[in-house]
């Protein structure tokens, strides 16, 4: 069975639903067996920039997607992507924080962007 990390950027197009091609692949997705996560940092991201009428949407969104939590391992792989490639590829905490989850629970990962996850040996979806 997949299990995919979900990235901020694809679930605020889920919630907005302007890219028909992304909310098919996201359909089939929900239809599958295939289990859901995302990080704390993804919910963060996502209630900071939320529109009040997007508040309904995004909270149907995360009861249908597990929420991996930060723990000491991750926070201490997210760390040593900081220190690697904070200067070279102008990674971020967020971002560092959910390659680490990503890679320590052997999670495919959902983005856009994959610029953003310079880091070797993540699987992406």
């Amino acid at each position: 069975m997949t299990s995919i990390l979900i990235d901020s950027d694809i679930l605020i197009e889920v919630s907005r639903g302007r890219d028909a091609g992304l909310v098919t692949k996201w359909d089939s997705l929900a239809r599958s067996q295939a289990v859901l996560v995302c990080s704390p940092v993804t919910v963060a991201e996502l209630w900071h920039g939320a529109r009040p009428q997007e508040h309904k949407i995004l909270e149907d969104l995360f009861a249908v997607i597990q929420c991996v939590p930060i723990d000491l391992e991750i926070g201490r792989r997210a760390g040593d992507y900081l220190r690697v490639f904070a200067k070279s590829h102008s990674v971020e905490l967020g971002d560092a924080l959910i390659a680490a989850t990503a890679s320590l629970h052997g999670l495919e990962l959902w983005t856009r962007n994959r610029r953003h996850y310079p880091m070797k040996g993540l699987a992406f979806f």
